[in-house]
């Protein structure tokens, strides 16, 4: 008898043994200033944490979200929802939760497979404490060689941002979408670059991502990239035997 978990299953199992912990744990308390990520591990947590404001176990909770979609699901799920310039925010949060689509051995991310991460990087950049909540598949021994780097660019800057992630090892395609012809356009109106690095031959990565990071934002006419290295979060884990791990 197969007793696996399936990854989608272990989405939602690592969104609501976190939430639970983290509340049961006081992380998560009424009065908090929360943001709130994209994406299909994040959605779960936002909808397990609307289950506790709708049963009263929480209430007056702020909550930032990184995207169209978050926004959508907080106002299905009555969750109060403001920007991180608001009066109530004042530019600071008290934790976020997000998924990953990478995360490396020493807590580094690769986010942005949801062409999201300008504003997810935004809202956790600006928060206490960072909670990351993955299935097993995102752990990975280095990042950028296997899920591409989303980099968020100006339209008008496609080629000489390709020619200078060209200069720093990467292969760069333009991301297109399903459902409309042409690229993906982000909430921000800008276009996508997905970049990968080749693994060296003894199987280790050229890449570091803490300064690629702040290489490719140097770049003329690059938004945003999707490292996430200035922070380290707390990174709850699904395995496939149903168990999560936690690792601090």
């Amino acid at each position: 008898m197969n007793n696996t978990v399936s990854i989608e299953d272990q989405k939602v199992l690592v969104a609501h043994t976190a939430i639970d912990k983290l509340i049961a744990e006081g992380v998560i308390h009424s009065g908090m200033k929360i943001g709130l990520g994209t994406g299909s591990t994040a959605l779960p947590a936002v909808k397990r944490l609307a289950e506790y404001i709708a049963k009263g176990s929480l209430h007056d909770i702020a909550a930032v979200p990184t995207s169209f979609q978050t926004s959508i699901a907080c106002e299905e799920f009555n969750i109060p929802i403001f920007s991180l310039s608001s009066g109530r925010i004042s530019g600071s949060l008290d934790v976020t939760i997000d998924g990953a689509d990478e995360i490396d051995c020493k807590r580094n991310l690769i986010k942005g497979g949801g062409a999201a991460h300008v504003q997810e990087k935004i809202v956790e950049y600006n928060s206490k404490r960072l909670v990351i909540i993955a299935d097993e598949s995102k752990l990975v021994p280095h990042l950028g060689t296997r899920f591409p780097l989303p980099v968020e660019i100006i339209a008008a800057a496609r080629f000489p941002v390709i020619r200078e992630m060209q200069k720093l090892g990467a292969s760069c395609v333009l991301r297109t979408c399903a459902g409309k012809d042409g690229p993906v356009i982000t909430d921000n109106g800008n276009q996508i670059l997905d970049c990968t690095w080749p693994v060296r031959d003894d199987g280790s990565s050229p890449v570091v991502p803490s300064k690629i990071e702040d290489k490719v934002n140097k770049i003329t006419g690059v938004v945003e990239n999707g490292f996430f290295t200035k922070n380290r979060p707390l990174v709850f884990v699904a395995r496939a035997d149903g168990t999560v791990e936690e690792r601090p």
